[in-house]
């Protein structure tokens, strides 16, 4: 990592991207003191994080892995999730109340009596969620969370981040998909050689070929068919549903006004 400024803003979503090493997983981990930088300064919510109150980092800003089984540690699903905050001295009845709510959250609660290990890719991802979402941070850190699942989890997964931005938590995630990366988040963050080379809107960053070019990514399915088709000098679609309407309105020109399908805000 080198001359990197990122921030985090409330209540919003930021996708990182970039080919494999170019810094999305060693940024995120400086994000909650898993690392801390040598040169330049880690803050949040105002406050200097130094190597003596990484524990306010880590009150504020979870994190969850890409490998889910490195964060499963008890013998079931409830144990687990109950387990930072038992960790922080909540009594056991108060911990496993929150533990079910956060449980209740990513629509997980039948699994409180499962072996964690025997859950299935997309199940450890929810758990790993709540087990931070329990903690009530302002910022959760999600590392390639849909990475080896298949579209059903995948869905799934990119279901509860988005009720969880809506419940006002930033989320910061670092993906391979850039559909998913359209789908759901607000700013879009190229990442090449440890550095951040340029951000913006996902309209900003996957229109804009030199970028992309030197990141090494290819556009999202939506922003090469319209292009293909003539139709990306203007509107501009980055997800599917938005090339849908798009296709709706050409197909149907009397309409006047199309519903954004996803309700996610792209301008």
């Amino acid at each position: 990592m080198h001359d990197v400024e990122f921030s985090v803003y409330p209540e919003e979503v930021v996708a990182l991207v970039g080919g494999n090493g170019a810094g999305k997983s060693t940024l995120l981990e400086h994000l909650n003191a898993t690392l801390v930088p040598d040169d330049g300064e880690l803050v949040i919510g105002g406050t200097l994080i130094t190597e003596d109150n990484k524990t306010h980092a880590r009150s504020e800003v979870g994190f969850v892995f890409q490998d889910a089984d490195t964060q499963l540690v008890a013998p079931t699903v409830l144990d687990d999730v109950m387990f930072g905050l038992q960790n922080y001295g909540v009594p056991g009845d108060e911990a496993r109340e929150r533990a079910r709510e956060a449980l209740a959250t990513v629509d997980a609660g039948h699994l409180e009596d499962r072996i964690p290990h025997y859950l299935s890719g997309g199940e450890k991802r929810l758990v790993g969620l709540a087990g931070v979402l329990v903690l009530e941070p302002s910022v959760i850190v999600l590392d390639e969370p849909l990475a080896g699942l298949d579209p059903e989890r995948s869905q799934l997964v990119a279901k509860r981040i988005e009720q969880i931005h809506e419940d006002g938590i930033s989320v910061v995630l670092s993906t391979h998909d850039l559909e998913f990366a359209a789908e759901v988040a607000d700013r879009v963050c190229a990442m090449v050689d440890g550095n951040i080379v340029g951000s913006g809107t996902p309209r900003e960053v996957f229109y804009d070929d030199a970028l992309l070019a030197e990141a090494n990514l290819h556009p999202p399915s939506a922003v090469r068919v319209a292009r293909d088709a003539g139709l990306g000098t203007t509107e501009q679609p980055v997800t599917e549903a938005d090339l849908v309407a798009l296709l709706t309105e050409a197909d149907n020109p009397e309409t006047t006004q199309i519903p954004s399908p996803s309700g996610r805000r792209h301008d």
